[in-house]
């Protein structure tokens, strides 16, 4: 996976986290829900699928993108804030669990 992928990814769980918070209609039912004494702890789970599409059906803008990225895999930092999103990352779990345990 490219560091831009990696990016977009993280821009797509700050997205989904945005339009939560500034949601309007769930600030005002988490607030009535308050108002009856009680405290919100909203907790979501966003699972993002990627397929790899052929180069025959990538736009323009994907055949112009730097061929020269390396594959790498996602630092601690990556990882703990896709799982503040509770994001998880098939096959990189492993790997970072072990390197924050050392």
């Amino acid at each position: 996976m490219t560091s831009r992928l990696r990016e977009l990814i993280q821009q797509l769980g700050e997205a989904i986290h945005e339009s939560v918070i500034e949601n309007e209609q769930i600030a005002g039912v988490v607030q009535d829900i308050r108002k009856h004494g009680f405290d919100v702890l909203l907790m979501l789970e966003a699972t993002i699928g990627l397929n790899e599409v052929s180069s025959k059906e990538t736009d323009e803008d994907d055949a112009e993108s730097d061929s020269s990225e390396v594959e790498a895999p996602f630092t601690s930092h990556d990882v703990h804030f896709l799982r503040s999103l509770r994001i998880s990352i098939e096959g990189e779990e492993e790997g970072i669990d072990e390197a924050e345990k050392g």
